[in-house]
């Protein structure tokens, strides 16, 4: 351990466990980034929490908060401390009749979901995986697929968080209200999350299909029930066969039917799959072919193939990510959904003007000899005046890239790694993707690989974003919390704060991803 460190570990003998690890090896889930952090910390309660901050402060160190590490990007990277909160998860109070929950913010959904049932609840929504913990599903922003919901974080009533200065603040949409709305979206910002008192709903099961058929046929239908058919719709769309599997689902009192297994399900489907994936980064020519066979074996080659279940919700709303991937994912206007699809059609087959399904993409760069494994994951969100259960001005997210005033919908553009390599386009295909995304309006994902940086973001946010740095100082006006992540994408240029984490390098690791390697420039 550091001297300084020892030194001032030594001065607080008060009592409360420092349990701080070194050698440790932070990864995100798809080993796209990887950082050494000098210090691992996994606090168990509030008050080693609290002194981990303090420290952090006098020993002039930054801290980052990491769960699962699902995000791809830099955001959960440092060389200085990092906190994971996965033994800070326990249930602390139920009360049924209302569906409060009150619980420590390093719970993994999976772990709440499985408590909640003990009690007949169950979460409102869910996005597609259950890995991350409650904590970082708030400050990033994650979201299901439904027009009835808006992010995650509405059903969230009231947050405690470890500021700077090691002390705890708790805050409502009526208690500290503009501490709320930065905390909602923080980013990992603003200071360590610690207690979310949560909304639950009475545990629901929900009869699902998925029907396969021509992109066409789901675009006709996008302005008249694709989206309110149900409760729950997502899509899965691919480009290359033109063609869109739309799920769908909706409450039901019917007994558990478990879903017909694929070939894709089991070990052999993953491994051929994996393997195309991995041919097809030499021979970039077959990946239109790999996704028509891959798409048909999973969903059906037959236009008009419906499969189906009847699962508890906790299971039903998810997908199984497969592998180490790339994710760039927007939020645009929902009625702007079709022109967006068919522009990237469009560029990305290279379409003729003479073909029926031609529209001019207006994307100034070149999709020449550009192929990418490119299924599209279409998703919708409301947190506009629409929806009922929209939040009241004042506690709406400073950060929450949703459309205002109508319906959202978010496009995720996904590139497997197989075996942690980057597709070889990737770079010219998410350039050519973000700008078409901001053509139309668009905000990015926080949590996801988008490259456009804090300039553009300024003008999608406004005074929005000014307002979330203003609480973001206030709480924390050295940068203990704050990286290079944050100062490339979401505050202003200027010079570093005393404790703000600067990046002095990055290094190809030979397995897969790229080593982060940061400075905080007052440490010793």
């Amino acid at each position: 351990m550091d001297p300084l460190v020892a030194s001032e570990v030594a001065k607080c003998d008060d009592g409360v466990p420092f349990r701080a690890k070194a050698d440790h090896i932070h990864s995100t889930w798809a080993r796209t980034f990887l950082s050494r952090p000098e210090l691992y910390f996994q606090p168990e309660t509030l008050p080693e929490v609290e002194k981990i901050v303090k420290l952090a402060h006098r020993c002039h160190r930054r801290i980052t908060t990491t769960g699962c590490g699902h995000s791809p990007s830099s955001l959960t990277c440092t060389s200085s401390w990092l906190v994971n909160l996965d033994k800070y998860n326990h249930i602390l109070s139920v009360d049924i009749a209302k569906g409060v929950v009150v619980m420590e913010s390093g719970i993994r959904l999976y772990a709440l979901c499985e408590e909640l049932e003990k009690y007949g609840l169950a979460m409102p929504n869910l996005g597609s995986i259950n890995q991350q913990s409650i904590a970082g599903a708030i400050s990033t922003g994650t979201h299901g697929s439904s027009l009835r919901h808006g992010l995650m974080s509405e059903d969230i009533l009231a947050l405690r968080i470890t500021i700077a200065d090691g002390t705890t603040k708790f805050c409502s949409p009526e208690e500290n209200s503009e501490l709320f709305r930065a905390s909602l979206l923080s980013l990992g910002a603003l200071g360590i999350i610690t207690e979310v008192t949560f909304r639950a709903v009475p545990e629901f099961t929900l009869r699902w299909k998925q029907v396969i058929d021509t992109d066409v046929k789901m675009l006709s239908a996008w302005d008249r029930d694709l989206w309110t058919q149900t409760e729950f719709v997502r899509v899965w769309w691919y480009p290359y066969t033109r063609r869109a599997v739309v799920w769908s689902a909706e409450k039901t009192d019917e007994p558990l039917v478990a879903p017909k297994a694929s070939m894709y399900d089991n070990t052999l489907g993953y491994y051929v799959y994996h393997n195309l994936l991995y041919v097809s980064q030499y021979f970039p020519r077959i990946l239109p072919l790999v996704e028509w066979f891959v798409f048909g074996m999973q969903y059906g080659f037959r236009n008009g193939t419906t499969t189906g279940a009847i699962q508890l919700s906790r299971k039903a709303l998810l997908m199984n990510c497969l592998y180490s991937q790339f994710v760039n994912e927007w939020a645009i206007p929902l009625h702007k959904g079709p022109e967006a699809l068919r522009r990237l059609s469009s560029w990305l087959n290279q379409l003729p003007s003479s073909d029926p399904d031609y529209v001019p993409h207006n994307i100034p760069f070149s999709a020449e000899g550009l192929y990418v494994h490119a299924p599209v994951e279409v998703r919708v969100s409301n947190t506009s005046p629409s929806n009922p259960k929209s939040r009241i001005p004042n506690s709406r997210p400073y950060l929450d890239p949703t459309m205002e005033d109508t319906p959202t919908l978010y496009l995720n553009a996904t590139l497997y790694r197989p075996y942690y390599s980057d597709p070889p386009c990737h770079a010219r295909y998410y350039e050519a993707f973000e700008w078409l995304m901001r053509d139309l309006g668009g905000r990015p994902h926080w949590a996801k690989n988008f490259e456009t940086e804090g300039a553009d973001i300024e003008r999608m946010y406004d005074g929005n974003l000014r307002q979330w740095r203003k609480v973001r100082e206030s709480v924390d006006p050295d940068g203990l919390f704050v990286g290079a992540w944050h100062r490339r994408f979401v505050l202003e240029n200027g010079p570093l704060l005393p404790l703000e984490e600067a990046e002095i390098g990055r290094q190809s690791n030979p397995s897969g991803g790229v080593l982060f390697e940061g400075v905080v420039r007052t440490a010793r």
